[in-house]
């Protein structure tokens, strides 16, 4: 990977106030560098406040499965599909989709399932230590420690995510996970519909509200002398004495020793003048929050209609659709209700006409199924990016690889696999 016998900065900008970038901007601190964090719009603005807030790595396979791009054809005939691929002449993401295709084989798919084991296999522990070390520990947000219970309507459907847990655990990641029958699945959660009939319990996993957890770790970031720099876009960089400035729509600048774009999937947009050319683009997530008859003892996850649920103060946070529209476009409201819609038969005691806390927000997406993270073409400029829908189970441990690359000229081996000049 690009970035050998770099120069150590003593000074970064980290453009991205989301969980990726604040991570990589906290360890950066452990490191005694001194850290400026931009955002275009306001702490965890984008995906990190939305999501499911699952810190899942026993759940992070990678997208472009061979059976995914199947769903993917009939997307285009199914506004209700969960994978939405709305008709476009957009050229980029016509592209996008065919290199997506080429990468749902099998030996690339197995590739991107080995590339990503090391970094989930740390997930876990990266997390615990922005806890122990304080963050959220204030009458903060909590991680909570639980299993995830995946939802069928038949065995045969439950039969081939343990098929799934089998290949990762075969890859190395620490995996516990069994098999449920109807009678064992339904005594997990009063919440559960007569309708399931197996499932399939993953256990060690963790859960927390996300936009609260990635305000927390801003204020930590704060706190150890950082400085977060709202409402700053991004129009330029560029060398700037043994450094680089960027400047700003408001025609502000700053300028460091080296900058870490943690953009999301604005990184596709961005990448291509440092040399970043792996298509990605904006897989959007939806969700919505609604009133339950009790406490949800643990999140919920129903692959078949590809939706998450996870208990939060305030209700049942549910989570779905891959849609891949434009990432300023509005939120559309047919796929909340087809989120709803198709959420339905595995719940009961779950009013999913009530509905508070709409939200819509762009993960970033590769064509490989691998996120970019490291050096780019131009020394000094770092990229962090292309999770999909695992960006916050793996920002923490992202940020802490970045962070040693970029802090000490040492790029970990378990690196190589996200060069983002692949």
């Amino acid at each position: 990977m690009s970035g050998k016998g770099a120069r150590v900065p003593r000074t970064v900008i980290v453009v991205g106030a989301g969980i990726v970038g604040l991570s990589t901007a906290w360890y950066l601190q452990r490191y005694g560098v001194g850290v400026t964090v931009v955002e275009r719009d306001t702490v965890s603005s984008g995906s990190s406040w939305g999501n499911a807030g699952w810190i899942a790595p026993g759940l992070t396979i990678p997208l472009n499965e061979p059976a995914v791009f199947g769903h993917g054809l009939r997307a285009l005939l199914d506004p209700n599909a969960a994978l939405s691929i709305p008709p476009t002449t957009d050229t980029g993401l016509l592209g996008f989709l065919g290199a997506f295709a080429l990468n749902s084989r099998r030996s690339t798919w197995e590739r991107a399932l080995n590339g990503n084991t090391p970094l989930s296999s740390v997930s876990l522990d990266a997390f615990t230590e922005l806890v122990e070390a304080g963050v959220g520990m204030q009458d903060g947000p909590k991680t909570e420690e639980a299993p995830i219970t995946a939802l069928f309507t038949s065995e045969k459907r439950a039969a081939h995510l343990l098929m799934e847990l089998d290949q990762m655990r075969a890859t190395g990641l620490p995996l516990s996970y069994s098999a449920l029958d109807r009678n064992t699945v339904r005594e997990q959660s009063p919440f559960i519909s007569g309708a399931v009939r197996a499932g399939v319990r993953i256990d060690g996993q963790r859960y927390v509200n996300p936009g609260l957890f990635t305000h927390a770790l801003a204020d930590h970031v704060r706190g150890r002398g950082g400085s977060i720099i709202e409402n700053f876009r991004v129009t330029g960089v560029e060398a700037h004495g043994n450094g680089l400035r960027l400047r700003s729509a408001h025609g502000e600048s700053q300028s460091a020793d080296a900058v870490v774009f943690a953009t999301g999937a604005w990184l596709g947009r961005q990448g291509r003048p440092w040399g970043v050319t792996v298509p990605l683009r904006a897989g959007r997530g939806y969700s919505f929050t609604s009133p339950t008859t009790g406490s949800v003892p643990g999140p919920l996850y129903l692959p078949e209609a590809r939706v998450a649920c996870t208990p939060l103060a305030e209700g049942l946070r549910v989570a779905g659709t891959m849609e891949f529209r434009d990432i300023e476009a509005p939120l559309y409201q047919a796929r909340i209700d087809s989120i709803a819609t198709s959420a339905a038969p595995y719940l009961t005691g779950v009013d999913l006409d009530r509905r508070t806390d709409e939200w819509v927000g762009s993960r970033p997406v590769t064509a490989d199924g691998l996120p970019l993270i490291g050096a780019t073409r131009i020394p000094g400029l770092y990229v962090a990016g292309g999770h999909g829908m695992w960006g916050f189970t793996q920002g923490p441990a992202t940020g802490r690889l970045l962070a040693r690359a970029v802090a000490t000229g040492d790029t970990p081996a378990s690196m190589r696999p996200f060069d983002p000049l692949r």
